[in-house]
């Protein structure tokens, strides 16, 4: 009876690796899942779409890249995407690295309103060439730099590698609770759903939009597409 309940124990363990398998994620000893697997766009889709974009991203040597078009704001030919599961308290960690002059973020809490677009609803790491793109130099105190709680908290201290350089990022969120992480260092906290954020908010050009100054308590993570080439790597996520 013994070897019996061993043997089906194995098979239980070897059942669930296969389930983790078979949905594109791996199960890491410190408790964070694999959201991209460094070889297929598996668990990923566009934003607002079914599918993943036929064009404008790319899975290359390990890395989701994000090609740039050259169009700026306007974005390029594959959009933001996002990872077709919604997270509410969770550590997410990830790797990117940007061209010179680039421009992208990561989204979090989004949520999928027809017609607009996913800023509208999601606070954004901006992720930026501080050196060369124009954003750096706007906003207030520097809070369009990277790392940043886009256009709202500048990231403290500011420690983002040039472009061309990996950065070690990550975004705690627990109960509204918001701690931004870059290489190493935590940047910027806020607390969703505070008078200080609705405050905040009514002072900023997100005043009006009601998505964003009511953030959902659970929703999307998603990739921007600003036109610029990104590579992100290592996107690993861990639900408490």
């Amino acid at each position: 009876m013994k070897i019996i309940n061993i043997l089906l124990s194995f098979m239980i363990v070897i059942g669930l690796a296969a389930s983790c398998k078979s949905k594109g994620t791996k199960v890491k000893d410190d408790g964070f899942v694999s959201l991209f697997d460094g070889k297929t766009t598996t668990g990923w889709r566009g934003y607002n779409k079914t599918a993943f974009p036929e064009a404008g991203w790319e899975v290359v040597d390990g890395t989701l890249h994000c090609i740039g078009s050259g169009a700026g704001e306007a974005g390029g030919s594959g959009g933001d995407i996002i990872y077709d599961k919604k997270f509410s308290n969770f550590e997410l960690s990830m790797e990117w690295k940007i061209s010179e002059g680039g421009n992208s973020g990561i989204f979090f809490l989004a949520q999928e309103i027809p017609g607009e677009p996913i800023y509208k609803s999601s606070p954004e790491m901006q992720i930026l060439d501080n050196d060369k793109h124009p954003d750096a130099l706007l906003g207030i105190n520097g809070n369009r730099k990277a790392g940043s709680l886009y256009d709202l908290i500048p990231a403290v201290p500011q420690n983002t590698k040039p472009a061309g350089e990996w950065n070690q990022v990550g975004i705690l969120c627990y109960q509204g609770t918001v701690v931004f992480r870059s290489n190493g260092a935590n940047v910027v906290e806020f607390h969703l759903w505070t008078d200080d954020w609705k405050k905040m908010c009514a002072d900023s050009k997100f005043k009006d939009w009601v998505w964003f100054v009511e953030t959902a308590k659970e929703g999307y993570i998603g990739l921007q597409d600003h036109g610029n080439d990104i590579w992100f790597r290592n996107i690993k996520i861990k639900e408490m």
